[in-house]
């Protein structure tokens, strides 16, 4: 049913219930829908005799109708393995980070994730410490996976996050050295933006989320990161798709620009659709001056993509990154940690 529809009918429901409980509302998101001409006026006049506010009215009549209607337990339509990446030519914003704490994350809750380092220079590789896997020798690579020259299986390129916290629901694809001639070699492979998703169909049926930690750079490279998470058949929409780590600075304003225009010319081109899930502002500090405030507000007047989130100059993220030491083991409390708990609600898992 059409939110508008629900909440009509949840209203009407609501005049005809007395007694109710009263619903918590702290920490709720804002949200808006249209009612029939008038019904807003006899709602708050209904509220105002029964002394509640009109959130705390509203929050009970959705309450209510929500309690009668429960959602399904299983989506009608099998969903694919929700598959993310972490985006930004630009260097710097985080996107390691990010992807790092997010996967985390979604680990801790239960769920199983794997973490794609597809940054040739692979510092979330060797962040998480797992540096020495990108040197070795007679290995094969995902890149090898991705030309077709590999002759194993992907399965035995992954590596697994040990401590109890993930449960063994947290594995890692490393970097290798070889990724730094990816868009050389995706040249010569045909139907190249199809190339990662090749490489990792084997794996998509053992997780639950794929977040793949994208490269510093446009080009061929990208192409295949954003192939690989556009809308399949059948998916639900904003469920797969882009997330975009930004500074509140003019340069981040440019980047995301050269992103976009790349995203829909690849959209275009091949006919396909790739959701822009959301921009992360990274390491705010408004102490910065008023310019870095300005650049933060223009940042959240967007509605496409949406803010999902602004994260403080803090340094317990530098901290565990300089350590090897997986955020959500190093400081579990943080305010880093629990950003990373409210973005990963955040994927419709």
């Amino acid at each position: 049913m059409d939110i508008q529809d629900a909440a009509e009918h949840a209203v009407k429901a609501w005049y005809e219930a007395n007694g109710l409980p009263e619903v918590e509302t702290d920490g709720a998101k804002t949200w808006g829908t249209f009612l029939p001409v008038g019904e807003p006026d006899r709602f708050k006049a209904v509220c105002s005799q029964r002394g509640v506010t009109y959130v705390q009215g509203l929050a009970q009549a959705l309450t209510l109708w929500l309690d009668a209607h429960p959602s399904p337990s299983a989506p009608l339509v099998k969903q694919p393995v929700v598959r993310v990446i972490v985006a930004n030519q630009k260097g710097g914003v985080g996107k390691t980070f990010l992807s790092s704490g997010i996967a985390q994350a979604l680990a801790e809750a239960g769920h199983r994730v794997l973490l794609v380092d597809y940054d040739p220079q692979g510092h979330l590789t060797a962040e998480l410490g797992f540096e020495d896997l990108m040197y070795e020798d007679e290995v094969e690579t995902l890149m090898m996976h991705m030309d077709g020259t590999a002759k194993g299986d992907i399965h035995d390129l992954l590596v697994a996050l040990e401590e109890d916290v993930f449960g063994d629901r947290l594995h890692l694809l490393p970097a290798s050295d070889d990724a730094f001639l990816r868009d050389v070699a995706l040249s010569k492979v045909s139907f190249s933006e199809a190339a990662l998703e090749r490489a990792l169909e084997p794996l998509e049926n053992d997780y639950d989320v794929i977040i793949i930690d994208g490269p510093p750079s446009l080009g061929l490279n990208m192409d295949t990161a954003l192939y690989y998470v556009r809308r399949r058949e059948g998916e639900l929409e904003d469920r797969s798709g882009v997330i975009t780590p930004v500074w509140a600075n003019r340069a981040s304003h440019r980047a995301v620009r050269l992103l976009k225009a790349q995203k829909d010319d690849l959209c275009k081109k091949g006919r396909i659709q790739v959701d822009y899930l959301g921009l992360i502002i990274n390491a705010y500090d408004s102490r910065r001056g008023k310019l870095v405030q300005e650049n933060k507000n223009e940042w959240e007047k967007s509605s496409s993509p949406p803010v999902l989130a602004v994260i403080g100059d803090l340094k317990e993220g530098r901290e565990a990154a300089d350590g090897e030491i997986p955020l959500l083991v190093y400081a579990p409390d943080s305010e880093h940690a629990q950003v990373m708990r409210d973005l990963a609600k955040e994927l419709a898992v």
